[in-house]
């Protein structure tokens, strides 16, 4: 690892992407997540590597799907709003079986939806994965290229406004500047017109010259890889004073990080109550939820939304003990996600009316 520096979000998670092997990156500006393109834009061609301002989020995506086929370890991303052109693609990218990671920097947390259940057509489900901060933003950016090669699948970051902007002490892995080598089911036109040219597609794999498709002997198999990836992928979650809390507050992302310093200080105070932080929102650490709450009465779901994590919740918990929401939406007047109820008081307050 490199000395500690103080970096913006952003940043960061650039330097850990190409540290990672990113050597393609395609995205259109959108803010939170124009900072993170424009840091990949100076960062990638020092590594001989390639970053492409595209018109549209749904050219960003195409340029990705296309390098990704040729092995480079790809990424691209957006808020919210972007990622909802880019839902064919990624379903399409998914079935097709190829690894990409894609760095949401949403506008609040009213987009939990989209990244868990995804808004593409057909059955399709990829990982997603949810830091609180810089420092474990760089620890999961490893992760996800690592995910995405090892299951050859998009896996999401999940981010905010918080997390591109805030500046934190961290820690990056050096830049290698060898490029990682590429895999042998990669397309380098090296085989074409030989009659045995590999295909890469959402309707299946195969050679040039091989009658048509058989999608039900492939859709089969992208449901096999769904199984394999929701019971191989290891959840990952944040459980904190859980033995002998009386309340559990669940929370997830820059939010949860609140809660979780919220709970501490009012243990410190003698209040019975513990945190559960769900890292990877998919595959949803449901068991981990599940023992974390056993002993206690009840739970609370603190979102910055309506309430959409809130329904993994009750799905883990099956109705064994109550779980209400305490949290809401909250805007600035930007509407990029800078939430002003999002504060230590306020959470705590909410806490204890329902611990009360």
């Amino acid at each position: 690892m490199s000395d500690r520096a103080l970096m913006e979000g952003s940043e960061a998670i650039a330097k850990a992407a190409v540290a990672a092997g990113c050597r393609f990156f395609a995205g259109y500006p959108m803010t939170p997540f124009t900072e993170l393109l424009e840091n990949m834009a100076g960062l990638l061609p020092e590594v001989d590597g390639v970053c492409m301002n595209a018109e549209s989020e749904l050219e960003a995506v195409g340029m990705a799907w296309g390098a990704a086929t040729t092995g480079y370890l790809a990424a691209t991303g957006s808020t919210g709003q972007g990622l909802s052109l880019m839902q064919e693609s990624l379903s399409e990218i998914t079935n097709a079986r190829l690894p990409l990671v894609v760095f949401n920097m949403a506008r609040g947390q009213g987009d939990y939806f989209q990244a868990t259940r995804g808004g593409g057509h057909g059955d399709y489900r990829h990982i997603v994965l949810a830091p609180m901060d810089v420092p474990e933003a760089v620890e999961l950016t490893r992760l996800a290229f690592e995910l995405a090669g090892q299951w050859r699948t998009p896996v999401m970051v999940l981010g905010d406004y918080y997390l591109a902007h805030t500046y934190q002490a961290v820690s990056v892995p050096a830049i290698d500047e060898a490029s990682p080598e590429a895999p042998e089911w990669a397309l380098n036109g090296s085989s074409g017109g030989t009659g045995t040219a590999k295909i890469i597609s959402p309707l299946g794999g195969g050679v040039e010259g091989e009658e048509g498709f058989d999608l039900g002997a492939h859709y089969a198999e992208c449901a096999a890889h769904i199984q394999a990836l929701a019971s191989g992928v290891e959840p990952l979650v944040d459980v904190g004073h859980c033995d002998d809390a009386e309340l559990v507050v669940a929370a997830y992302g820059s939010v949860g990080k609140f809660v979780r310093y919220a709970c501490l200080r009012l243990r410190d105070a003698g209040h019975p109550v513990g945190y559960v932080r769900p890292i990877t929102l998919w595959p949803f650490p449901s068991e981990a939820v599940q023992d974390a709450v056993a002993g206690s009465a009840k739970v609370a779901v603190y979102e910055q939304n309506m309430g959409q994590m809130v329904d993994d919740v009750r799905l883990a918990t099956l109705g064994a003990l109550p779980v209400e929401f305490i949290g809401g939406p909250s805007w600035d007047h930007s509407g990029f996600g800078i939430g002003p109820d999002i504060n230590v008081p306020d959470i705590s307050q909410r806490i204890l009316d329902v611990l009360s």
